[in-house]
């Protein structure tokens, strides 16, 4: 019966791990859908920025276009004035208003020549962007589907071990049990170690040798009087 019980404890404890593994791939695994959502969510707020820059860009250039026209249709006209001038003053006078006017205009085709080019630069980074959301869409919508088969595999996983779980401890008396579940949650694995040759294997000290004598006589289930380990009896290997 003692052997049965030690049987039993080692597989509760391989099943506790496992548990362990599970619920904590179960909790990690939506956060991997979280980083790519935070991804896409990144994207669109960027790509909400880009077409509102767009858009002024786009204000801009059709108010240049406008300023421009204008201004070439003045100095048409200024140009024909130009001819019908009756004195040197008036004529003087015209001059320097075109060449105000050419000036302005030249400084406006400048900058229509700058809003060209960051209309291209934000055309450039939308494509970028668009590529880069599609790349992005395109992980999430694999992820999300293999995650749901992982999830509904790791939860039929979890209903097993808890079935096997159960069957273990009503081998386990309860006394023991409950030493077994005050050590699970109060220290690291594993919960029961084996001693060989006097040394626990849990915290590599050698246990009294009344305790060893104790334990080897597979009578009763005993705990490491240094680490409080539930322990069992391994005899060393022999070696050939």
């Amino acid at each position: 019966m003692y052997e049965k019980q030690i049987e039993q404890l080692i597989i509760l404890q391989q099943v506790d791990d496992e548990i362990l593994i599970l619920k904590d791939e179960i909790e990690k695994a939506p956060l991997e859908l979280a980083d790519l959502e935070a991804q896409m969510s990144s994207f669109d707020e960027r790509k909400v920025q880009i077409n509102e820059r767009m858009e002024l860009l786009k204000e801009q250039q059709k108010k240049l276009d406008l300023e421009i026209e204008e201004d070439a249709g003045k100095i048409k006209k200024s140009k024909n004035k130009l001819m019908l001038v009756g004195n040197t003053k008036e004529y003087h006078a015209m001059m320097r208003e075109m060449d105000s006017l050419e000036k302005l205009n030249r400084m406006r085709e400048d900058e229509q020549a700058a809003v060209k080019e960051e209309l291209g630069r934000q055309n450039e980074a939308t494509a970028a962007l668009k590529e880069d959301m599609s790349g992005v869409k395109e992980q999430y919508d694999a992820l999300k589907e293999t995650l749901e088969v992982r999830m509904q595999k790791a939860q039929k996983k979890l209903e097993s071990l808890g079935r096997k779980r159960k069957k273990a401890c009503k081998v386990v008396p309860p006394p023991i049990l409950g030493r077994y579940e005050f050590i699970r949650e109060r220290m690291e694995n594993p919960v029961i170690v084996p001693v060989t040759d006097g040394v626990c294997h849990g915290c590599h000290i050698m246990i009294p040798p009344q305790d060893y004598n104790d334990l080897q006589k597979g009578q009763q289930i005993l705990s490491c009087p240094n680490c409080q380990r539930l322990i069992h009896w391994k005899p060393a290997e022999v070696e050939d």
